[in-house]
């Protein structure tokens, strides 16, 4: 027999039990109790008879908790009804331990889940190939929650013979304008800026290079085809490991070695190339120690990880 049906059997029994107008209270009582047991019936149970998995998730240093349906053992046809009523438990339980906030992430195969979840306040906060998260402050006053990545990384490199002061440009196939201009591209999650430097001029070019410096940073508002985020783009001096051309004929029109005295002063270019081109310059005459901002690996306090720290690198006697 359904566990489900069995609240409808029982009801004749219930109500025979507290027939009485004032003891309606204690018939609703018993069913919803008997409803709890059924829902737990339906989840997945370890360690034993009687143990249950409720809903838990990765507490962080913040006071928050993040919890993975995907990995929470839940039934593939869980009812949006049924896991509004077991998320709704787990958020008495939340709160009583002082949680302050909740991350749910909610695969695509449970996204009715998260329109039970919007049901307790639950809102999207972003999305990412097939998972949601969605978020729920439970602290006092307003939401203290971070939002979600606000910019994009565009990195290009600037990659400089120091031999002859020439630099490789590129002309873009798709653009309105045929300026020339460093190659570059997006930043992929988890890659530094210097690997992707070099990875856009192999990909767009065919040459081979190697990281030195961060150059420039531009930051830039609306931009278009960011989807309402806000640009980041910095452009690095590399060197050359290779110089034949070999490029990628499906995103530059043109590609070519240029004298930087003359990049810097075409109007065949765009604005920040021009800068960076007389940057590059300044740094061929007066030394690369003028200009760059050089990287630095540092361990994280809170992960133990390492980060790249980019300045100006400071005199021996100060680095002690």
């Amino acid at each position: 027999m359904a566990a489900g049906s069995c609240v409808y059997k029982l009801l004749p029994l219930l109500r025979g039990r507290f027939c009485s107008g004032t003891s309606s209270g204690a018939t609703r009582s018993a069913v919803r109790a008997f409803s709890r047991t059924n829902i737990r019936s339906q989840l997945p149970r370890a360690g034993g008879a009687g143990a249950v998995n409720a809903l838990t998730g990765e507490v962080d240093r913040f006071g928050g908790v993040t919890v993975n349906l995907e990995a929470a053992g839940l039934p593939a046809d869980i009812s949006d009804s049924l896991f509004g009523r077991l998320l709704r438990e787990s958020l008495v339980q939340w709160k009583a331990e002082g949680k302050v906030a909740v991350w749910l992430r909610v695969p695509i195969s449970l996204s009715r889940c998260a329109a039970a979840a919007s049901a307790h306040g639950f809102t999207f906060h972003h999305a990412r190939h097939h998972h949601a998260v969605l978020a729920l402050w439970l602290g006092d006053g307003e939401s203290r929650l971070p939002g979600f990545a606000t910019h994009q990384v565009g990195v290009a490199g600037a990659v400089v013979d120091e031999s002859n002061g020439k630099v490789l440009v590129v002309q873009d196939r798709n653009k309105t304008k045929n300026a020339w201009k460093f190659p570059g591209g997006l930043s992929d999650p988890g890659e530094n800026i210097g690997a992707t430097a070099v990875r856009e001029v192999l990909e767009e070019t065919g040459v081979r290079s190697e990281f030195r410096s961060l150059l420039s940073v531009r930051q830039q508002h609306d931009h278009p085809g960011a989807f309402g985020m806000s640009d980041m783009y910095v452009i690095c001096r590399l060197s050359p490991l290779t110089y034949d051309i070999h490029f990628c004929t499906q995103e530059c029109l043109r590609c070519d070695w240029l004298d930087l005295a003359d990049l810097a002063h075409t109007d065949d270019t765009t604005p920040i190339t021009s800068r960076v081109a007389k940057l590059l310059l300044h740094g061929l005459e007066r030394g690369f120690d003028h200009v760059d901002l050089t990287m630095e690996e540092l361990p994280a306090v809170y992960s133990g990880k390492f980060y790249q720290l980019y300045h100006r690198r400071l005199p021996p006697t100060r680095e002690r």
